[in-house]
């Protein structure tokens, strides 16, 4: 088993477009209607969008591979880009997204270890995350990887509020 996390740039742009809609629709596709999934991934994962969250100084994007494949990638956010005013000594994970057939292969794990390597690099005290209150299994996850609830925030699905989970680990 391979496993290699590559920092994405600007050329990487079509890939992550492709693996953001991907990852995204295979996850979430079942438990929200066509039309709001579809208005969520125009919005969310159009160039021009995905073209300004690479071009902030304050937001990273990793590819995994694993086996030499594209498997998933991670979003990582400080200061400004960060999605809820968590503070200058917070680090967000916005995105941690594993295609469906390289889950359950300990991915999840060598990303979020990758966000807290820069969460140290950048002097964070903290890291934190939002997962939707109905994803059981990332939710298990987070909380055997020590992370825990403190609050919970809305979050836009087309027109359909959805509540996530605020869920943080303490960095030592």
């Amino acid at each position: 088993m391979t496993v290699k996390i590559i920092k994405c740039s600007r050329e990487d742009l079509q890939i992550l477009q492709e693996i953001s809609i991907e990852t995204f629709n295979d996850t979430f596709k079942d438990l929200n209607s066509p039309e709001n999934m579809k208005a969520y991934l125009e919005r969310a994962f159009n160039f021009k969008q995905l073209e300004k969250e690479l071009s902030n100084v304050s937001s990273e994007f990793f590819f995994i591979y694993f086996n030499e494949e594209l498997a998933g990638y991670l979003k990582v956010n400080i200061n400004e880009a960060q999605s809820e005013k968590m503070g200058g000594e917070s680090l967000e994970i916005e995105r941690i997204y594993i295609k469906n057939k390289s889950q359950k292969q300990g991915l999840g794990k060598y990303l979020l270890n990758k966000s807290m390597e820069i969460a140290m690099k950048h002097n964070k005290k903290k890291i934190w995350l939002g997962v939707w209150e109905k994803n059981e299994n990332a939710i298990a996850f987070y909380k055997k990887m020590g992370f825990v609830q403190i609050g919970v925030h809305s979050f836009y699905m087309g027109d359909e509020e959805q509540i996530d989970f605020i869920m943080t680990k303490t960095m030592i």
